[in-house]
């Protein structure tokens, strides 16, 4: 299963608009619109998994550039997600004082 990463998404767009943008080239696993998760309001990205790498591969070359709402989608294999250390996790050595 490929992870695609949909950028430059009209902040109107739909998970039902990407799923017909992409089910063109093969079977969609899942859609997810990403949101702000303090207002809701959609941050203009998204990700789609296909089952089948090479549909996967050939939606990733059609459809990046191409306009859905009149911007140019950017379209291109997700990269791993960087783990981010908790802020609130242990203590932080820089604000401790010195005696």
């Amino acid at each position: 299963m490929i992870n695609i990463f949909v950028g430059n998404l009209d902040f109107s767009a739909t998970e039902e608009q990407l799923r017909s943008l992409f089910e063109s080239y093969g079977s969609v696993e899942t859609v997810t619109l990403v949101k702000d998760r303090d207002t809701g309001e959609a941050r203009g990205f998204g990700f789609v998994e296909m089952t089948q790498d090479s549909e996967a591969q050939a939606a990733i070359a059609a459809l990046n550039g191409t306009l859905l709402n009149a911007r140019a989608l950017r379209v291109n294999e997700a990269r791993a997600k960087v783990q981010r250390q908790s802020r609130q996790s242990g203590i932080r050595d820089h604000r401790r004082h010195q005696i």
